[in-house]
């Protein structure tokens, strides 16, 4: 306690600078979570918040032996993989080719043209798409149309199989540039020194890339890919839900928006509420794992 004590009394005014942080994630993170407990409970309006009759596993055992389990299971691991494997490379490749650009004019042309996309709302974003790519008269869709990617009639927003490319690729387009800032900023501490070497040996600026920029940034890369892997069953769900149509239906069905359709729509609030948890255990065991795999192959990892 003495120990305590004396370390309050040389840095109560750092935790003092902390305390509206520390109280806001306490009132909306750890309070929030005492309602985990209607996963557990017959949800009951007449009980509010305290719930029900307790039920144990039988909402979880419901969406286990539904047949939308595998379904959300499926869609949702599938759009987080294929963006976790596209999209994670992209800003990292991004950051070293921008790290590489001497002209400060033009580098500065290309971070503020990569980087406005990211200040598109999600709903605008997805207005954009539905008119580039309508099925009469989107340009987008003229275009592939015309070299013979998509047939005559097909319509790109409704196809189950071109949702998880469309998702994708727009949130790439959307979020390559702002993410590629933190890699930058790493970037920024590599020793100049180690660039004039690579150009005394006849290095060309791919391999000062490979050579000097990406170990360079490697640990930020790991740290940044334990966190995702983290949220791998965490897709978004106002973008989903806003791409979601009846004819995509069967690839755009993910947990959240199952979690939304049963558990608000439909008001069976501990069903969802078991689902939901059920999703936030898998992120956390994926998280788990990931952090060992890079501990020990790496030594970097979250703790």
């Amino acid at each position: 306690m003495a120990k305590i004590k004396r370390y309050l009394e040389h840095n109560w005014q750092l935790w003092l600078m902390l305390l509206p942080a520390i109280i806001y994630i306490f009132v909306f993170c750890y309070v929030p979570m005492y309602g985990i407990q209607l996963a557990f409970r017959d949800y009951s309006f007449s009980a509010g918040f305290t719930g029900g009759k307790f039920v144990g596993m039988k909402y979880f055992m419901q969406y286990f032996h539904s047949n939308m389990f595998f379904t959300t299971l499926k869609n949702t691991f599938l759009i987080s993989a294929a963006s976790i494997i596209v999209g994670f490379p992209a800003p990292i490749i991004l950051a070293m080719i921008i790290n590489q650009i001497r002209h400060k004019k033009w580098k500065k042309i290309l971070q503020t043209t990569v980087y406005i996309p990211y200040f598109i709302s999600v709903v605008v974003l997805v207005s954009m798409l539905n008119v580039l790519l309508a099925q009469n008269g989107g340009v987008i869709t003229q275009f592939l149309r015309a070299i013979h990617i998509v047939g005559q009639n097909t319509n790109v927003l409704g196809d189950a199989r071109t949702f998880i490319p469309l998702y994708v690729l727009s949130g790439i387009w959307q979020s390559m540039g702002w993410n590629s800032i933190i890699f930058i900023a790493a970037l920024s501490s590599v020793d100049t020194q180690l660039y004039d070497a690579c150009r005394i040996d006849g290095a060309n600026r791919f391999q000062t890339m490979i050579h000097i920029d990406f170990p360079a940034i490697l640990p930020t890369i790991i740290i940044l890919l334990i966190m995702n892997m983290g949220n791998i069953l965490n897709v978004g769900f106002d973008k989903i839900y806003l791409m979601q149509n009846s004819l995509n239906l069967g690839a755009s069905q993910v947990i959240s928006t199952y979690v939304y359709s049963v558990g608000i729509k439909s008001s069976q609030f501990s069903f969802g509420s078991a689902v939901g948890l059920f999703n936030t255990v898998i992120n956390f065991i994926f998280l788990i794992i990931t952090n060992k795999i890079a501990k020990k192959t790496t030594g970097t990892g979250l703790m």
